[in-house]
Formats: structure tokens, C-alpha cells, sequence
């Protein structure tokens, strides 16, 4: 039986801290079923106490996850660590991940703590930890850059007292594959009592080496690998769990290693998340960009026409890019509509699917052949819908609907986009930035769907929306429309957080 390794995914926590990938609470929680259905095995779900939102989405991810460890990140201090907890207790398999720096200069210049503090402090938040919660995870920030020998105590001292995992991450990307492989084996070699826990790793990409790390990890021992979809996160990136995952299914002769991800969704899960963000995946990323498998060259479509392994070394189905067997259009009926959904993984209410079936035969109108990708976005739009302060009523001189109320505006500007943007601004009476704009289409063809993702700025904050529609600039002025209802259903949550916080004072 092969040894399996453990995906920890913290696309929620550490790559919602990329700049731009902000998520609300809805968003979140819809990554999460998506993470879910990818089978991850642990799901970080945020920092409880950054935030009265993040204690939330943390909250709320753990009470609505069922298969999957749900975890909170955590300083090293007994409030976070209680906090922590509080947001998790409603999970099936919580876990408390809290986290000390042990390298150097971290203790000296950020923690401003001798290493004997620091020991103490990690042992004794071990077991705090440990009192609240059957699963502790601890982190030693900067590992790849602590002195071994204080690295080893720190781990032995965290273990005693009841932590099941440690996390010995690459915290600035500064290792290479070789370093790597010799400090997890030195781990395994010098830790006494190694064999009560679980080695974990956390790699980041500044040198582009994320992925190749945590692989020379996972040979040398490493039991769970913490990574992010699309390889999201801070500065560089975290190791993309889909190159990740791939590699070791792929090239299972080398590393004699299976995970319990269901690869068939890494591709759902990738179009979710840059729709979610806004940030798209550029086209030659490995096993997700839109040209990973694509052909052009004569000499490769040729080997492909004879034996597809000419070129390709793992089929787009295995990362759940399905051939369309059966071509949807106009005069399909609401069973082959049902079918097509089922066969795309997609189990929705009664309702939904009805809504989502009156959708496809408007765009059936439009469209002579409806693509997979064609479905799934309508089921995207339709998930992360928010409810509707202003909803596009025309794009012509720009008519509005605010809570079914028309209201009407013109403004001239460089263009029908522009100038239905501005519109927009003076009617919702906000000054907002565009930050951000493009287009990409969703299918090919000239009467290929559209979908427009837009970046605006209240001075404040960044907020992101969404279109889609076969023509560009409905989808343009749907998507600017959508960042202002994702402003202001943002702006409320906030006020009824404060409201909640005012009231329950004494």
C-alpha cells in the first residue's frame, strides 16, 4: 500500500493575503464547498482574530464543511489561540494551527525574544492549545533559515505536550530542492520523538522553486504539504496545489506517493477561484492555463492525430476538462440540460435548476452550440450571486433598477463602456476608481459568451464584479453593476458587525 500525503489547503487564509484576492463571506464559503468536493484534507479557513469577518468566515466555513479538518491560524498567544477555537468548535474535525517565528532574525528583530523565551513560549502554547482541542498543528515561522539544533528542541518540546503536526515551512522561499530534501531528513533523524507527529511543509515561490521544494519535502518524508490553489498568496505565491497533485500522479514511479484529491475538480476549482479574485491565470500556467493543453504546431497536432501521449503526459479529463459528448443548443430539453449538469458534477436544487435552464435557453437564442464552459459559467454566476441593489435595466442612455425602482442617467465619456461606467457612478451618487478592467471570452467563436471582471475603489477599499453575456458591453457594464452591489453588501455586513459589537457592550 503506497504512502499517502495530505493536502493542506490554505487558499482561504494565505492566499486571500495576496493583494487583491480579497473574498467575502459568501465567496469563502463557496471556495470552501469547492475545496470540499476537490476531497482536500485540511481546509484553513482563515485568522480568527484578524477580524470580526474573519472570525465569522472561519465560523461559518466550520459549521457548514463536513469532510474535511476545518483549521484557524493563531499567534502564539492564548487569546488568538482561544479565539481560534471559538470559531471552530462547531467543525466536525477542527484544528488550531498556531504559529512562533524560531529563526534568528525573526527573534531578534521581530519577536525581540531570546531563543529560551521562545522555547518556553512554544511548549507552554502547546499545551494551552492542546486543552482546547483534540488537533493541534504547530508552525516554526522561517524554519528553512532556524539553526537545526534550536529547530529540533523547539519541535521535541511542542510534541510532549500533544501537537500532532509540524509545520516547518519555507516562510520567504529561500530554499533549493537538495537543502530542502537534507533539513527534513535531519528532522526525521535528530527529533526524538518525530514519530508522534506528522511533518509538515509550507513553501513559498520567491525563487520559483515552490513546487519543486515540497516535492524534494514530500521524497524525504514530509506527511502533509500546505499549498494553495492556482498558487496563490503573499509576494510570490504559495506551491500551486494543482502542479503539486499532478506531479505526484503523474510521475508516481518516482515518488511512490497517492493523495485522496479528486483531480477531476482541480479545474473547476481554478475557474472558481480567478473568478472569485478577479485575478486571471496566465495562459501558459502548468496543468490549469488555458494553453496547457493546447496544440498549435503542425508537427505536435500531427503526433497528437496519431497517439495523444506524443505530446501529452496527462489527459485534460484527469483535471476534470470533459470533450463535449453531447452538444447542448437551442432545441434541447430540460432532461439533457439535467444530465449535462449531473455529468459536470453539479447536484442542484429543483429551483436552481430551473433558473439555470431558463438562462441556457436565452443564451441558446444566441448561440448556435452551448460549450461546457458555457455551462459552468452560467452555474458560477448563479452561485455567487449577492442580492441585487442595482440590477441592469439598458445600455443605452443607462437605466438602472434599485430595488425594482428605475432610475435613469447619461454621461459622455471615450466610448460606450466609459461612458456607461461613469453613468453608473453618478447614479449609485458614489465616487468611485476603476482599478482594473478586461475581458475574456468564455468559449471560442464569434458568438462566444463574454465575461467581463471589474476593479473599483470607493478611496477605501477594493471591489470586485463579475458579467457575463455574449455581448462585451453588457457584460462590461453587468460586471461594473456587480462590483457596486458587492460594495455595498460588503458595506452592510460591516455596519451590522458594528451595530452587533455596540449593542452587546455593557
Amino acid at each position: 500500500m503506497s504512502r499517502i500525503v495530505k493536502i493542506f489547503d490554505t487558499t482561504l487564509r494565505d492566499g486571500e493575503q495576496s493583494p487583491g484576492c480579497s473574498m467575502n463571506l459568501k465567496e469563502k464559503l463557496e471556495m470552501a464547498k469547492q475545496l470540499e468536493r476537490l476531497r482536500i484534507d485540511v481546509i484553513e479557513a482563515g485568522f480568527a482574530i484578524a477580524s470580526p469577518g474573519d472570525f465569522e468566515s472561519v465560523q461559518l466555513v466550520a459549521n457548514e464543511i463536513k469532510n474535511a479538518t476545518v483549521a484557524s491560524l493563531a499567534r502564539s498567544t492564548e487569546k488568538d489561540i482561544t479565539t481560534a477555537y471559538e470559531a471552530l468548535k462547531g467543525a466536525v474535525n477542527p484544528r488550531i494551527h498556531y504559529f512562533l517565528a524560531t529563526s534568528d532574525i525573526h527573534m531578534e528583530y521581530k519577536l525581540r525574544m531570546s531563543p529560551e523565551a521562545v522555547l518556553e513560549k512554544a511548549i507552554a502554547m502547546a499545551k494551552f492549545a492542546r486543552n482546547l482541542c483534540g488537533e493541534v498543528e504547530f508552525s516554526a515561522e522561517d524554519a528553512s533559515r532556524t539553526r537545526p539544533e534550536f529547530l529540533y528542541q523547539v519541535l521535541e518540546g511542542v510534541i510532549n505536550q500533544g501537537v500532532t503536526i509540524v509545520n516547518v515551512p519555507d516562510t520567504v522561499g529561500y530554499t533549493t530542492p537538495g537543502e530542502y530534501f537534507k533539513f527534513i531528513e535531519g528532522i526525521r533523524n535528530n527529533v526524538p520523538n518525530i514519530d508522534k507527529a506528522t511533518i509538515s511543509v509550507h513553501v513559498h515561490d520567491d525563487l520559483g522553486l515552490g513546487v519543486a521544494n515540497s516535492l524534494a519535502a514530500i521524497q524525504a518524508g514530509a506527511g502533509q504539504v500546505e499549498c494553495t490553489v492556482n498558487g496563490i498568496g503573499e509576494r510570490a505565491g504559495n506551491a500551486a496545489l494543482e502542479e503539486i497533485v499532478m506531479a505526484l500522479k503523474t510521475r508516481y514511479d518516482v515518488y511512490q506517493v497517492d493523495t485522496n484529491i479528486d483531480t477531476t475538480q482541480i479545474y473547476r476549482s481554478s475557474r472558481l477561484l480567478s473568478k472569485l479574485t478577479g485575478v486571471r491565470v496566465q495562459p501558459n500556467k502548468a496543468i490549469v492555463g488555458e494553453n496547457a493543453f493546447a496544440h498549435e504546431s503542425g508537427i505536435h497536432q500531427h503526433g497528437m492525430m496519431a497517439n495523444k501521449e506524443t505530446y501529452e503526459i496527462m489527459t485534460p479529463e484527469s483535471i476534470g476538462l470533459k470533450e463535449n459528448k453531447m452538444v447542448l443548443g437551442k432545441h434541447s430539453g430540460k432532461h439533457a440540460f439535467v444530465d449535462k449538469l449531473t455529468s459536470l458534477g453539479y447536484t442542484l436544487s429543483d429551483e436552481e435548476v430551473l433558473d439555470l435552464f431558463n438562462q441556457f435557453k436565452v443564451l441558446a437564442d444566441k448561440k448556435k452550440v452551448i460549450s461546457d464552459k458555457d455551462i459552468l459559467a452560467l452555474v458560477e454566476q448563479k452561485q455567487l450571486a449577492i442580492p441585487e441593489v442595482y440590477s441592469l435595466d439598458t445600455a443605452a442612455t443607462i437605466r438602472l433598477r434599485k430595488n425594482g425602482d428605475l432610475i435613469e442617467g447619461v454621461s459622455l465619456a471615450d466610448g460606450p463602456i466609459s461612458a456607461g461606467f461613469k453613468a453608473i457612478s453618478e447614479l449609485v451618487d458614489c465616487e468611485l476608481t476603476l482599478i482594473d478592467y478586461g475581458v475574456t471570452a468564455v468559449t471560442d467563436g464569434t458568438d462566444a459568451q463574454g465575461e467581463a471582471q471589474v476593479k473599483i475603489s470607493d478611496g477605501t477599499h477594493v471591489y470586485h464584479g463579475r458579467g457575463l453575456s455574449t455581448d462585451i458591453i453588457d457584460a462590461s457594464l453587468k460586471a461594473y453593476v456587480d462590483a457596486v452591489n458587492q460594495m455595498l453588501y460588503i458595506k452592510d455586513s460591516q455596519s451590522k458587525e458594528i451595530q452587533e459589537q455596540t449593542s452587546s457592550k455593557p
